[in-house]
């Protein structure tokens, strides 16, 4: 039986974690900028499935891990939150590295191996291991609802960046507007680093 609580809590933790700025977003938001909505789409699914094995893979490891060494959730939670502080301040002027050029949409395939080395996509397999595994419940099926959950928001939270890249094409040419978006993602990241730390 899956409590509705830590249901609602799930979402929650992977909408934010996947809506604010990552790798993932960013390369989605150039590519809408860049490619258009449609044509990011197959980068959108690879990052989903590619993320969402990872995910799986992590609970399977971490889990048994936590549940030997409980201690390592809150370690592995203020590293994340380090990890988040560092994008806010990476995002500043992350808009002026768009440019034309000759390049083309990452394919699925790309997509979903980029999870390998994308620090912030580990960072929500950790976050998910260790703040929503059971420590007395069915492993198994924890991680699949786990991975169902993560398999329906990731892709609902990465699609509007496609769509707002496809939709401010002439405003981040505009310095201001610029810097006013940029500073404005940059602080919902730390918000995010701040939540975890206090959760």
């Amino acid at each position: 039986m899956v409590d509705l609580n830590i249901l609602i809590a799930l979402i929650s933790f992977y909408f934010v974690m996947y809506v604010t700025p990552g790798p993932n977003n960013a390369m989605v938001l150039a590519s809408g900028l860049k490619f258009g909505f449609i044509k990011t789409i197959p980068h959108m699914t690879g990052i989903t499935i590619g993320h969402v094995s990872q995910l799986i893979l992590v609970c399977l490891g971490l889990g048994k891990i936590f549940q030997i060494f409980p201690q390592l959730q809150s370690i592995l939670k203020i590293l994340c939150s380090l990890y988040l502080l560092y994008l806010s301040y990476k995002i500043i002027g992350s808009f002026s590295k768009i440019k034309e050029d000759d390049s083309r949409p990452l394919k699925f395939h790309e997509a979903a191996l980029f999870q390998i080395v994308n620090p912030k996509a580990w960072t929500i397999s950790s976050m998910a291991a260790s703040s929503f595994l059971p420590k007395d419940e069915n492993l198994i099926f924890s991680i699949f609802v786990i991975g169902i959950i993560a398999l329906i928001i990731c892709p609902l939270s990465i699609s509007p960046w496609a769509g707002f890249g496809s939709a401010i094409r002439n405003l981040v040419k505009n310095n201001k507007i610029k810097a006013l978006i940029e500073y404005f993602l940059a602080v919902l990241l730390l918000i995010t680093a701040v939540i975890i730390v206090l959760q």
